[in-house]
């Protein structure tokens, strides 16, 4: 990155902020939290309020009451921040992606705080969860990705304490969901939105659930996830509808082993190509199936078919099974590009985690967290928009610029950025570089 790139960070955060002004009630408050976000982009060996607080040269106690009490209006925050990925970043190609986040937590007051699968650390932990929705334009070589949406999974021991909410300050409507029902109304949000997506995909937990095909049949999106190897559907419907085992739907990997639908197939083979990993083959079969759904208290076949998809790595044998509700006449191949691309998600949430602060919060209320979420990925928006462009403005013979292109934004794309907060204020001034 050349010097001229670097200084034409300074109008770029100061114009990505301006758009959110009028989300403020007082200047004053606009301008704190332009600090913070400052903060959460800088070189800060962690991106609590308290560290960026004193790299600002502001109370530590004002800096927790921007996210707490201060009047700002993080929801229509949000749904700039969507307009403005429509606007800057919307593309055919884009996919939404479904994904929880765990963050280990001491203690019992952090709002949703309890033991539970932490993903973090890969064992039942105490933890707060978090449900997002990240969209990627999926480009091979030069990609965007930003989470749209960030909500509290809140656990049915919280949701039936309903002090403790009023303590944490949890509002009344603010329940016990499961996280596919949250997703399905984060999709919901970022369609209103103007945000469209290709396909939507996500990992089993949410792909075992059948509600949630329905669901997106309901709005009219295209989705691949994966399901585990219990899930049941039929490939051919039932003669009868009994409780007997031999009209019951049948689990995939029985249909996979058995049926001749897939046993008379050839497997055929896709390369997969990810940007952290080297290319991996994979080979796999299709059919098109029914899923299972309740009506009058029976399970009975839908009406209409999806597709059930074994995928099989050549390397090691491992087997995934996918589901996706694409039309009849659809590319497989591309079905399984779309089902890979889900790391995208791991990904972001490893770098902004690292480059943002997205797990540094300290706080002991629902409001507090949702607005650090929210700035978290505004913080990471400018990162990504500005490695975007930056990369796209790079020639061969420039330093660095032979480097892995596929990678997402890190704080090493944008070279020695320095700590800005003491000097943030409307208009953000980043260091000047010799």
């Amino acid at each position: 990155m050349n010097k001229e790139q670097l200084s034409s960070l300074q109008p770029a955060l100061a114009d990505l902020l301006s758009t959110f002004r009028d989300c403020f009630r007082r200047e004053k408050t606009f301008d704190y939290w332009q600090k913070y976000i400052a903060g959460l982009i800088c070189d800060l060996k962690r991106k609590s309020i308290e560290p960026i607080a004193l790299a600002a040269e502001v109370p530590v106690r004002t800096l927790q009451e921007v996210l707490a009490d201060f009047k700002w209006d993080h929801r229509r925050a949000e749904d700039r921040l969507h307009r403005l990925v429509v606007d800057r970043h919307g593309c055919e190609e884009a996919i939404g992606v479904l994904d929880a986040s765990a963050h280990v937590k001491q203690g019992e007051q952090t709002p949703g705080v309890q033991r539970q699968w932490c993903g973090e650390t890969g064992k039942v932990d105490n933890c707060v969860v978090g449900q997002h929705l990240l969209y990627t334009d999926n480009h091979p070589t030069n990609p965007f990705s930003c989470v749209l949406c960030s909500d509290l999974f809140l656990p049915s021991s919280w949701d039936e304490d309903r002090e403790r909410c009023r303590r944490a300050r949890i509002p009344d409507e603010v329940v016990h969901r499961p996280k596919w029902r949250i997703g399905v109304e984060q999709l919901e949000r970022a369609i209103g939105n103007g945000v469209r997506f290709s396909y939507v995909t996500f990992d089993e937990d949410y792909g075992q659930v059948p509600a949630l095909w329905f669901e997106l049949d309901r709005l009219g999106l295209r989705g691949i996830g994966e399901v585990r190897k219990n899930f049941r559907c039929w490939v051919t419907p039932p003669t009868w509808q009994s409780l007997r085992s031999e009209h019951a739907p049948k689990r995939v990997d029985n249909l996979v082993g058995h049926s001749p639908l897939f046993c008379k197939q050839r497997w055929k083979k896709v390369r997969i190509k990810k940007a952290t990993r080297a290319s991996t083959w994979w080979k796999y079969k299709a059919a098109r199936v029914q899923l299972p759904e309740t009506l009058k208290g029976k399970s009975v076949p839908t009406d209409r078919r999806y597709w059930l998809i074994v995928a099989e790595s050549v390397a090691t044998g491992e087997r995934k099974y996918f589901v996706s509700n694409a039309v009849e006449n659809a590319n497989v191949r591309k079905l399984l590009y779309v089902a890979f691309s889900r790391w995208r998600i791991e990904k972001w949430f490893e770098r902004g985690k690292q480059e943002a602060g997205f797990g540094a919060f300290e706080v002991r209320n629902y409001t507090s967290l949702i607005r650090h979420w929210l700035s978290s990925r505004i913080a990471m928006y400018f990162l990504a928009s500005e490695t975007q462009r930056l990369r796209g403005e790079k020639s061969a013979d420039h330093a660095g610029a032979s480097r892995r292109r596929d990678e997402p934004a890190g704080r090493e794309d944008l070279a020695d950025m320095a700590a800005i907060v003491r000097g943030a204020d409307a208009q953000l001034r980043l260091p000047s570089v010799a």
